[in-house]
């Protein structure tokens, strides 16, 4: 008999789990739980972007700003011109960009008027000759801190796409962020630190807020992933949440290309029962990219999960939710080059009332979503109760994917397969494999009757890249001899004391 107060055998062992479960996904994600938040979800551009102008203009100490795309339009400027008007108030404005990300995207005049108003800016990654491949790693991150009191993570960029009006020609775009207050704002401030000490001189320790000193401002928990290249924290998350999840996992995703061990898990989730959706993109204006993307569409639905396109012009949300309790925003695609090559920076909350506010977006987007089924007749399905929807093979829409790589990514797999015979290919990557076959035998032919177009280009790359190996070489023994030399005087002066 068990007196009041005291734990059984049973009461023990829940615990024991409850500890190795929290022991297993932070070391998966490399990142712990906090405690004592308060989270508000935001969606689309109409909600996400009041709220950061709203708290930026309220910013005492500092702003920092980072985002993948800072566009040189209307929304764009509308930003510009308060970050640099709280920097001439005294405010410290940070800002960081990719590179890549602001091809074409955002003038040099943008950056300068931010600078000669006192902000501190910072370009992510540039081209460098000694470092020919360096560019393929990007800071694909979402973030605004103010203060060290509020934070928000985001899939939004900032652009007109996203801050489109009711009315207008195109819808805006569909997209997902949160608002965070808590303790964990040290954890979104720490991932900015990171990417800021990348970039150039380390922010100074103060102006790093200390998690423990921080106030609880509500009773959420949450865990903030800030993925690097080659990690793969989230990828590990995703793969134990697709594994454990029990009754259901509904992911959103704007550039899908699961690689071969997460479909693998989301397989076999669907065959033992859990409710699996993914809702990606409906159209993309690069067509090789919509081939591309349904090409592993097939394997998904005849396991059993269910897969819906968007009818709007664009979704770029990047969320899951799992069971009711598990759930995910930020920046991090279910593809390759987000979960291993970029930095990325993501939100998982562990909360009912959260997770409930995500699964009544989810079934309220889904409304807007056209299903893909592998029956090639138009019919009626009924979807959670009476809500009902016209379902077909393919859809057409308006939208833009914009991200070549990550296509680049699943062709590369495809030809893989097919010269390898790692695996079955379905017939919608027939497409692919005649391309690729097709670019082969151009090349040989090349190499036969015009050898130079073909011997020059690699002579020019071997010794570009051969230069550059060179010159890492040579710095990397100075870094040494320094090193010796320095060991060599302080030995001296241990012998002269």
């Amino acid at each position: 008999m068990e007196l009041p107060g005291q734990q059984g055998p049973i009461a023990q062992d829940l615990l024991c789990v409850a500890d190795w479960a929290e022991q297993v996904f932070s070391r998966a994600a490399g990142a712990s739980i906090v405690a004592g938040n308060q989270v508000r979800l935001l969606r689309n551009g109409a909600e996400n972007y009041p709220a950061w102008l709203e708290s930026m203009k309220a910013a005492e100490k500092w702003i920092h700003f980072e985002s993948y795309i800072i566009h040189d339009d209307e929304a764009g400027n509308e930003f510009g011109a308060l970050l640099a008007a709280k920097a001439r108030e005294g405010v410290k404005v940070r800002v960081i960009y990719d590179w890549l990300g602001a091809i074409g995207k955002t003038s040099r005049r943008f950056w300068q008027r931010l600078r000669d108003a006192g902000a501190e800016v910072r370009c992510f990654n540039p081209p460098r000759f000694d470092s020919p491949l360096g560019w393929i790693s990007r800071d694909h991150r979402k973030m605004i801190g103010v203060d060290g009191k509020t934070a928000f993570v985001t899939g939004l960029c900032v652009g007109r796409m996203w801050a489109r009006k009711k009315g207008q020609l195109l819808d805006p775009w569909r997209d997902t962020g949160i608002g965070v207050t808590g303790p964990a704002v040290a954890d979104i401030e720490a991932a900015f630190a990171q990417i800021w000490a990348v970039t150039g001189e380390a922010l100074s320790p103060d102006e790093v807020p200390d998690k423990g000193s921080m106030p609880r401002e509500g009773n959420t928990a949450l865990r903030v992933v800030a993925s690097a290249p080659n990690t793969g924290g989230l990828y590990r998350l995703d793969q134990q949440i697709a594994v454990l999840a029990r009754k259901s996992l509904w992911l959103t995703d704007a550039y899908y290309l699961g690689i071969a061990p997460y479909v693998q898990a989301l397989k076999a989730a669907a065959r033992d029962g859990v409710d699996v959706r993914l809702l990606v993109p409906g159209a993309t204006d690069i067509p090789v990219l919509r081939t591309v993307s349904r090409a592993g569409y097939k394997p998904l639905l005849e396991a059993g999960v269910r897969i819906f396109e968007w009818n709007g012009s664009m979704i770029h949300a990047k969320t899951a939710v799992a069971d009711g309790y598990w759930a995910r925003v930020g920046s991090t695609n279910l593809n390759l080059a987000s979960w291993i090559g970029n930095y990325e920076l993501d939100v998982v909350i562990e909360d009912e009332d959260f997770a409930g506010e995500m699964e009544e977006m989810y079934l309220d987007d889904i409304e807007n979503a056209t299903e893909i089924i592998l029956s090639t007749r138009h019919r009626m399905r009924p979807v959670d109760g009476d809500r009902r929807r016209r379902v077909h093979q393919a859809g057409s829409g308006r939208g833009s994917v914009g991200r070549v790589g990550v296509g680049a990514i699943r062709i590369g797999n495809a030809l893989g397969a097919a010269i390898a015979n790692r695996r079955v290919l379905g017939p919608a990557e027939a497409r692919m494999t005649s391309l690729g076959g097709i670019a082969l035998m151009v090349l040989a032919c090349l190499a036969v009757f015009f050898p130079r177009w073909v011997t020059v280009p690699i002579a020019v790359i071997s010794g570009w890249f051969g230069l550059t190996l060179l010159i890492k070489a040579w710095r990397l023994r100075r870094m040494r001899l320094r090193e010796v030399e320095s060991n060599i005087q302080e030995n001296r002066r241990e012998n002269i004391s």
